[in-house]
């Protein structure tokens, strides 16, 4: 799951600069020392008092029970997802569960503004005719074939979204894959569906295709090379794996109308560009943002910096007026995750997430393999309904703490990057990717349902940690 600021939970950082020691104290958002844990929590004391003195354990019980009540009623489906979980997430403020400062230092902006970014840049390219013309050519591609365009449209996905975020790669994609639809005359659901769990599967693959990915890479110091040799030959067999699935899946949703199908190949890609003038521009201005993000590590910007810059350029030398393309933003889907990041720092703040996987890691009694498989497949589970970026960095200084006590290292990272980067492709709240692409798909008029969307997703992500599990144990646990 993307949802969630890329950064570290309170001690994490601390824990990882003292090279795997816990702090005698955590430290608080925005480097305020301001302690968010209950005191006496990385002693290892339990659980003792809340953030404004109230007994943490019902802050816990509180906390839990308003993260529980608001995903049954975003999955239900009756209410809107927006509304539930602003509501559920300033419920948690209001209680004191966790504080205002807490909150608004919860909200991501590096993901908000991205997105923005993205979807304003996304809006001007619309306006070429370049999806269009992407579309006819995908079509000409898989010779009109429904099944073949669904496996052409995954892979490309999977593969822009090793070297892109996930999120960036889907808000690119999604328009061309709405056009190809129209063009077909088909619903765009199983291709979008398709489109969003590639995606996550080939984000997996890379140091920076998925937010979790990073932050191991910087607490265990692995570098690009790394992730790409222990993770990408994995994640190609997952990602063979997903497209026969797909087509067993979908073989019953992707009919096209012999008519349609005819006159889609009979289209030209030249006459789909409406404004070749503006596509020079637009196509310029992509570019430079998209090495920016290949390179904004080195250049110590984040994601939403170049964002943000390259789509101020792009209506700076297009001549477009900001409020006419701030129109076309989604913001229902980013005020949902401004929601969602508050409502999930209640569960993490009061320590629910790190007693589940503390009590996990006790159970294994010490055993790589046992811990790092059931590392494994924790991550998967709770990366399925909560932010797997809070997840991560609550689990890297439990990992940092295991391999200080002689435990290898090795597969316990890979397991927790494989499992907290996978697991999002559970639910359409899994991953900032599905949600965008629900939101998207449903602006333009089809709904992707919260069980339509686990109906296939449960089966890629079984075969994805079956995969993995076995995988793990063949290369370092045999």
């Amino acid at each position: 799951m993307r949802l969630g600021r890329a950064r570290l939970r309170p001690g994490c950082a601390d824990a990882i600069r003292t090279n795997g020691t816990r702090p005698n104290r955590p430290i608080g958002p925005l480097g305020t020392g301001a302690t968010r844990y209950p005191q006496g929590r990385d002693q290892g004391e339990g659980i003792q008092h809340g953030v404004h003195g109230s007994p943490v354990v019902n802050d816990a019980w509180i906390a839990g029970a308003i993260f529980v009540v608001a995903y049954l009623m975003i999955a239900v489906e009756r209410w809107d997802r927006t509304l539930i979980a602003l509501l559920g997430g300033f419920l948690v403020v209001l209680l004191g569960i966790v504080s205002q400062e807490e909150a608004f230092a919860a909200i991501d902006l590096n993901v908000i503004l991205l997105l923005t970014g993205m979807m304003v840049i996304a809006s001007i390219v619309s306006e070429t005719g370049f999806f269009e013309w992407l579309a006819i050519r995908s079509v000409r591609m898989s010779r009109g074939n429904p099944m073949r365009l669904l496996i052409i449209l995954s892979v490309v996905t999977a593969v822009i979204s090793a070297f892109l975020d996930n999120v960036t790669t889907v808000v690119l994609m999604t328009p061309i894959t709405l056009s190809v639809s129209r063009r077909l005359g088909i619903s765009p659901v199983p291709y979008l569906i398709s489109q969003v769990l590639a995606s996550n599967v080939g984000g997996t693959a890379t140091l920076i295709g998925d937010p979790p990915n990073i932050l191991i890479g910087s607490a265990a110091g692995l570098g690009f090379d790394a992730f790409l040799v222990n993770l990408a030959p994995v994640v190609a067999i997952i990602l063979v794996a997903f497209v026969f699935i797909a087509m067993v899946s979908f073989r019953g949703d992707l009919r096209v109308p012999s008519e349609r199908q005819e006159a889609a190949l009979a289209e030209t890609e030249a006459l789909a560009i409406r404004d070749r003038p503006l596509l020079v521009k637009s196509l310029v201005v992509t570019g430079a943002t998209i090495v920016g993000f290949l390179l904004h590590t080195a250049l110590g910007l984040e994601a939403a910096t170049v964002a943000v810059l390259g789509a101020t350029v792009l209506m700076l030398v297009a001549e477009r007026k900001p409020a006419d393309l701030l129109r076309e933003v989604e913001w229902s889907t980013l005020f949902f995750f401004i929601g969602l990041f508050i409502l999930v720092e209640g569960i993490v703040s009061t320590g629910i997430v790190t007693d589940i996987a503390d009590a996990l890691l006790r159970a294994t009694r010490g055993d790589l393999a046992v811990t790092t498989l059931a590392l494994l497949w924790l991550s998967a589970a709770v990366s399925a309904v909560v932010d797997n970026i809070p997840y991560t960095a609550t689990a890297i200084p439990i990992v940092q703490q295991l391999i200080d006590g002689g435990m290898d290292g090795e597969p316990l990272w890979w397991s927790l990057a494989l499992g907290a980067c996978l697991g999002g492709n559970l639910t359409i709240v899994g991953a900032s990717a599905n949600v965008v692409v629900a939101n998207l798909a449903m602006r333009s008029g089809y709904r992707i349902t919260f069980w339509q969307f686990l109906r296939y997703g449960a089966a890629v992500v079984l075969a994805s940690m079956l995969i993995s599990t076995v995988y793990l144990w063949v290369r370092y646990l045999s």
